[in-house]
Formats: structure tokens, C-alpha cells, sequence
């Protein structure tokens, strides 16, 4: 093998040395809020297991199993990973939560009780059985995290151009793999040391009288009575070809019933088929001795997937030991039992040889010049050897002992937090939840129906959403293919759409626009004593929009011209249409709901100020900044000071006990306004109007804004019936789907269905 400590300080490689490719599998168990196993099946709003790429289940029913895409930041991986958790506790019986330690809970006494996968396919199911026969359905139910690491693609190609000893850049990728895979099964006892957390099990676990052990422990799990195969079980990882063979070979034995019951702290991957892994070579490989970490919601934690990558680049760096490699591999297993059988709060017996590790790992860190980061992650994970109460296990210890908890109920307390937080906010998606809510709720269903998702853009909200070979894009949840290019920019221009809806026939308010402040003043005679209203040209979410129901002074008729520039260089001033406005959500020719929008308003109680009657309704969980919740925050701006001035009030009056007051002439839930579903309520006649008139600005998706008298009064061909005043391409589809008051709309379900409708 080359000298790769040399080749890994060419200035030709250093660049590459933290890029990557990672991806997590983490495994929990299904249990009631108390701690029970759950008895129920899988969730079936979560889709078909044999074929959701994400969420899936392991040996049990109750065993979850989510697996995330690959990324090249942990950051990334963390943040889909937690995404995945939300998506997992939110569609699960609300009754139920997931397991936070690797140690199953209580099991029952009778074995028959654990319930293999319930899956569509025969083989897989008959080899889950296979496995409760040869090992027993207890050990099954142990839960972990699997990190997969791959080196980038440009490390590798660096490494082999600077060396002339290996003929194939596959043949060296392979060898580098297979360097860490020995390094890291000789030395994992370490990662056992510091991320091991499993150190009591539960009733149920043991059923062996004469088993003996004095818990707690760093890792059951990692030690010999966790999952393992045989101890006569060994494959030599001295070559991809001495691998595959001694796998071959264990099956053609009967002593593994297929390769994949082949259990090693490190795996192979690149092919499942042997044949193709050796035709192909090693791609990346599979650690599979991380224990879930109780602390963290999702199991794992961004410092710990970074320490993870310094683990394994310090074993390409190290030197192999001169030792026979049967020997090394042997050795590495009784250190790793004796780590982690070892008392949580005790120093451990291989601290001589952690000091060294850690101290090479220093030294890397300096020669390769890696970052702040590598440098204290290393001098933490010093301190952790010196100080074992600050490990995972011993922090679980410590805590539970401060908290006069049992292992269980420690569990539970943690458990029923993260079902907390998971529910605390439905209207957001863990790890994404600066995005806008309705894209939040759209990436929501996708990973819950089982698309795959890729986020493009996250500034753009520009997504990718796959089903088989199937793949759409959609920006802002629902700006998709299925809308001309034409269309959004239609409706973006006011007059234009207002132009278009008249010509067909169409009641809209009759009105002027203005090239430029000059114009729009000089006309201020003709809507002086009417009702009118300015707003911008080309706008969304009702900005720089104004509206005068008695006429307004010049003056203010100024200001609210000089708002609305603001906004466009084009601004309208039209007629006051008296009514009630709703919002028609329409989809592919149809209505899909109607929500009546009520301006920012506040209820007096006769002491407090309309500023601080603002701030406490400001502080509802519903309202957030930025379309984060499905309400907006009211704010106290210019707009808000001109409608009060002209009911005689200013911020700080104080409003009569029960009177409601107007913050906003315009009823936009984006300006602070409540949102009320009257969908059922709506008269039929107005959502054909809606329809037929979307229709004619060529839309499939669309917003439609209706100035109704009488909502259950019929429509008719009278133009006093209806108005229609804006047309919206992205409609906001948060608000249907948390309304401040009736009935919600899963509407991001409808834009998948209309994408991918062979689902």
C-alpha cells in the first residue's frame, strides 16, 4: 500500500481532504407515550414500506427505520434526518412516540408477541424469520444509527495522481477503503468510548438466568450481548477478494443463510450483489456501531457525525500495525466488548491507547491544516477521555441519577419531549422551518407519501419532487409546469388581468393606472368624495395597497399614492367596491376553498392601549413574520396609522371594553388579517364564476379575490352581485390549511395528485 500519510499532505490533495458524502439510516422503536411497545401496525398514511425511499421499517412492525439521501454537509444530513423524525412522529398514532435509546423497552415474555415486518415481500419476511430462529427476535429489536461515508470523488482522483504504485483509480479507491475498514475495526472501541449510550437494558431483553451483567455499561449494544454473529463467523478484509470470498464461502456453508446477515461493525458497500461489488469496487462504507444518542430528537448530532469524519480520516492516515491482520481484527473486538461492558463514569483501561489515538488525531488536524473546527472537536474529545462523565453514556448516567429516574422513565421524560416539539408547531417542518409555510407543508406530504425530495434552491424555494421516474419541479408550493409562462405574469400585472376578466364579461371595479406620481395627484379631484382605492400595479400580499370608503383628503390621498409607488412604478386608483372579500383557491377547473379574510383588527377591554391590545394578540402561536405560521403578525406601520387617524384614534387610544378595532382596510392574512374558511357556506354559483373566470386567464393555479354581498345568495348576471378585484398566481395555500377559524384544506395534497397522478 502507498505511504499515504505522504500523499495526504500533497498541497494537490489537501483541498479536498473534508469534502464528502454521507448519508444516515437511524432505527427506532414504535411506543406508546408511556413506554409500551406498541402493538399497532406501521402507520399507513406513511405509504407503501416497499417503496418509500426514506421511511421504512426493520426486522419488527414497531421497528422504524428512516434513511436519509446523501449529502455532502452534516448540516444537511441533520437537518433532513430531523425533517424525516417530524414527518414519522406527526403521522403516527398521536397515542405513540419513538423510542429514544438503542435498548429496546420492555419486551414481552412471550417472544410471539414481537412482530416481524409486515411487508409485500415473501423473501424478506421469510428472512426476518430466518434471523428471529437463528438469533432470537430479542437482539432483533436493538436500534442504531448507520452512518455511510463516502470520500469525494476529487480526493480520490488527487490521491491517485499522486501516486504510480495502484494501475486503477478503482483498484485505489477500493484500498482506501479498505485500509479505513481495518483501521476502524481495530480502533472503533473509541467511538464506543465517547458515543456508546446504551447502558441498561430493559425487562425483557435478557431471558438467560445465567447471563450476568452489572449495568450500567457504556454500550450493551456494542458489547457481545448485542446483536453479533457468531464468534466463528470472520471475513479477512485484507482484500475486496478475501472479503467477498470468506462471505461466499460462510454462505455456501449454511453458516449465513444470505451475505447481508453478515453483521460487522463496518460493511462493504458499493453493489448488494457480490458479483457487482467486485466488478465494480467499494463506493463508500457502512459504520453500524453508533448508538442512538438519547440527547439529540433524531439520534445523532451534527458535532457527532463531524467527529465520526475525523475518526475515519485519522485511520487513512494512521499506519497499519505490524500485527497479522486476523490478530488485529481479534484484538480490535476484545478491546471493543471490554470498552464497552466498562462502567460509564469509570476511566477506561485502554486510556494509554486513547491518548495516542487522540494525540495523532491532533497532529493530522496541524500538518493537513484543517479547520477551527477539526481542532476543538479533537481537544473536546480529549477532555471526554479524561473525563468520562462528559461521554454520551455518562452524561445518560449522570443525568438520570440527578433526576432520581430509572432507565425507563428517563426515556420517557425524553421521548415525550421530542413528541412535543414535534407537535408543538404542525404548521412547520423540522429542519426547514425558516422556508415559507406553504412550501414547508408541501415538502411535508411529499416526504410523508413517499416522493423523493431534493431542495434545489432553499433563498428560492425551488424544489424537486420524484415518484419512480417520475420527477417535477415546483417553486413556492405550487408554481409548477402545469402554468404557462404567460399566466403568472398576467396575473402579476393588475391592469392586464383586469382588462382580460372585463372583455370576457366579468364584473371588475372600473378604474384608472398612472405612469408616475404627477398624473395620479392631478387626478385626485375625480375620487376625492368617493370610495376608492390605490394600490400598486404589479404586487402581492397586499403591499402599498390603500383603501378610502368616504374619500380622503389630499394630503392623505398623497400618502397612499406615494405607498403605492413604493411598491411599482405603476400604480391604480379605482372604485371602492362595498362587500365582503374572499379568497377562491382554485386548482385544474375547480374550487378547492373559499376563505373569508378579516383585516387586522383588536378587541378592546377597556384598559389597554391598541398598541399593547397589538403586542398580546402578537404573541398567539399562530402568528409568526415572513409567512413562517399561518397567521401574520399585525404590525404598527404607516398603513395601520392612517386608517386609525381616520376613525379619530392613534396607537395609543384605548379602545371601549368588546370594541373591535380596524387596524386595515385591506383584509390580506399577510398584513395581519384572520383567516376564516366559508367554503361549505359559499353559495355554488360563485365558485363557477371563480372557475370560469380562471379559466379565461388560462390558470390551473390560482387565487381569486371576490367582492360578494351575500355569500348564500345566487349569483346573477346583475354586476351588483360580485367584483372581482385580484387574480393571484402563487396563492398563499398556509392559510386554507390553518385557518384561524372553520374548516382546513390539505391543499398541497391536491398539487401532488395533480403532479403525479398516476400515485
Amino acid at each position: 500500500m502507498m505511504d499515504l500519510q505522504k500523499q495526504l499532505q500533497s498541497e494537490a490533495v489537501k483541498p479536498y481532504l473534508y469534502k464528502k458524502r454521507i448519508g444516515i439510516e437511524k432505527e427506532s422503536q414504535r411506543v406508546s407515550l408511556s413506554g409500551e411497545l406498541a402493538v399497532t401496525d406501521h402507520p399507513s398514511i406513511l405509504g407503501n414500506r416497499s417503496f418509500h425511499p426514506y421511511i421504512q421499517t426493520d426486522f419488527s412492525e414497531t421497528q422504524t427505520e428512516l434513511i436519509t439521501p446523501v449529502f455532502e454537509e452534516e448540516e444537511e444530513a441533520i437537518r433532513f434526518l430531523d425533517a424525516l423524525q417530524d414527518v414519522t412522529l406527526r403521522s403516527m398514532n398521536r397515542t405513540e412516540m419513538l423510542w429514544p435509546l438503542s435498548m429496546p423497552p420492555a419486551l414481552p415474555d412471550d417472544e410471539c408477541k414481537i412482530k416481524i415486518a409486515k411487508l409485500d415481500n415473501q423473501n424478506d419476511v421469510s428472512y426476518r424469520r430466518y434471523l428471529a430462529k437463528v438469533y432470537g427476535k430479542r437482539k432483533q429489536m436493538v436500534s442504531g444509527i448507520h452512518y455511510n461515508f463516502e470520500f469525494s470523488k476529487e480526493l480520490i482522483e488527487a490521491l491517485y495522481r499522486e501516486q504510480t504504485e495502484i494501475e486503477t483509480m478503482q483498484e485505489l479507491q477500493t484500498e482506501v477503503y479498505l485500509k479505513v475498514s481495518r483501521q476502524y475495526l481495530r480502533y472503533r472501541w473509541l467511538v464506543t468510548y465517547l458515543f456508546g449510550a446504551s447502558p441498561y437494558a430493559e425487562p425483557g431483553y435478557f431471558t438467560d438466568k445465567n447471563t450476568e451483567l452489572e449495568m450500567p455499561v457504556r454500550s450493551i449494544r456494542n458489547s457481545h450481548f448485542g446483536y453479533t454473529n457468531r464468534p466463528e463467523i470472520q471475513v479477512s478484509y485484507e482484500s475486496l477478494e478475501t472479503y467477498i470470498k470468506g462471505i461466499e464461502h460462510l454462505v455456501d456453508t449454511g453458516d449465513l443463510i444470505e451475505p447481508k446477515e453478515f453483521y460487522s461493525a463496518v460493511r462493504l458497500r458499493g453493489s448488494n450483489d457480490l458479483k457487482q461489488l467486485k466488478e465494480k469496487g467499494i463506493r463508500y462504507v457502512e459504520l453500524r456501531n453508533i448508538d442512538l444518542d438519547p440527547f439529540s430528537p433524531y439520534g445523532i448530532s451534527e458535532k457527532t457525525l463531524e467527529s465520526l469524519h475525523l475518526f475515519v480520516l485519522l485511520m487513512l492516515w494512521l499506519p497499519e500495525e505490524k500485527k497479522a491482520l486476523l490478530e488485529r481484527e481479534a484484538l480490535g473486538n476484545q478491546k471493543n466488548d471490554q470498552v464497552a461492558l466498562e462502567h460509564p463514569l469509570a476511566k477506561t483501561e485502554l486510556y494509554a491507547e486513547g491518548q495516542w489515538l487522540l494525540t495523532e488525531m491532533k497532529k493530522m488536524i496541524e500538518t493537513l491544516g484543517l479547520s477551527k473546527n477539526a481542532q476543538d472537536l479533537v481537544v473536546e474529545m480529549l477532555y471526554q477521555l479524561d473525563h468520562p462523565e462528559a461521554t454520551l453514556s455518562g452524561r445518560f448516567v449522570t443525568y438520570q441519577k440527578e433526576k432520581k429516574l430509572t432507565n425507563h422513565d428517563l426515556a420517557v421524560e425524553l421521548g415525550n419531549e421530542y413528541w412535543e416539539k414535534a407537535h408543538k408547531k404542525p404548521y412547520q417542518l423540522a429542519g426547514y422551518r425558516h422556508m415559507e409555510l406553504s412550501t414547508q407543508a408541501l415538502m411535508f406530504d411529499a416526504l410523508q407519501r413517499g416522493f423523493e425530495l431534493e431542495v434545489l434552491d432553499e433563498a428560492d424555494q425551488f424544489l424537486k419532487l420524484t415518484y419512480q421516474d417520475h420527477s417535477e419541479y415546483v417553486k413556492n408550493g405550487n408554481m409548477t409546469s402545469r402554468d404557462n409562462y404567460i399566466v403568472p405574469l398576467l396575473m402579476e400585472n393588475k391592469v392586464v388581468t383586469k382588462k382580460v376578466l372585463a372583455e370576457a364579461g366579468f364584473s371588475v371595479p372600473r378604474g384608472h393606472e398612472y405612469l408616475n406620481q404627477e398624473a395620479a395627484l392631478v387626478a385626485y379631484p375625480e375620487f376625492e368624495k368617493k370610495a376608492f382605492v390605490v394600490k400598486p400595479k404589479s404586487t402581492n400580499f397586499g403591499l402599498g395597497i390603500s383603501i378610502f370608503r368616504t374619500g380622503a383628503t389630499f394630503e392623505i390621498y398623497k400618502q397612499a399614492v406615494t405607498m403605492a409607488f413604493a411598491e411599482d412604478k405603476q400604480i391604480i386608483v379605482e372604485e371602492f367596491i362595498d362587500g365582503t372579500e374572499y379568497r377562491f383557491f382554485t386548482l385544474n377547473g375547480q374550487t378547492k376553498a373559499v376563505l373569508l379574510r378579516v383585516p387586522a383588527n383588536v378587541t378592546g377591554d377597556g384598559q389597554k392601549t391598541i398598541r399593547e391590545l397589538v403586542a398580546l394578540k402578537n404573541k398567539d402561536s399562530l402568528r409568526g413574520e415572513n409567512h413562517r405560521s399561518p397567521l401574520e403578525k399585525i404590525q404598527l406601520g404607516e398603513a395601520e396609522r392612517q386608517v386609525l387617524s381616520e376613525e379619530g384614534l392613534t396607537f395609543e387610544s384605548i379602545p371601549l371594553k368588546d370594541q373591535v378595532i380596524y387596524l386595515r382596510e385591506n383584509s390580506n392574512v399577510s398584513t395581519g388579517g384572520d383567516s376564516v374558511d366559508v367554503t361549505d357556506l359559499m353559495d355554488d354559483s360563485y365558485k363557477r364564476i371563480a372557475e370560469a373566470a380562471v379559466e379565461e386567464l388560462g390558470a390551473v393555479v390560482c387565487g381569486l379575490d371576490l367582492i360578494i354581498p351575500d355569500l348564500q345568495k345566487e349569483a346573477t348576471q346583475d354586476s351588483s352581485a360580485y367584483s372581482m378585484i385580484e387574480a393571484n398566481f402563487n396563492p398563499m395555500m398556509h392559510m386554507h390549511i390553518y385557518p384561524f377559524s372553520g374548516k382546513g384544506y390539505r391543499l398541497t395534497q391536491d398539487i401532488l395528485s395533480l403532479l403525479f397522478p398516476e400515485y
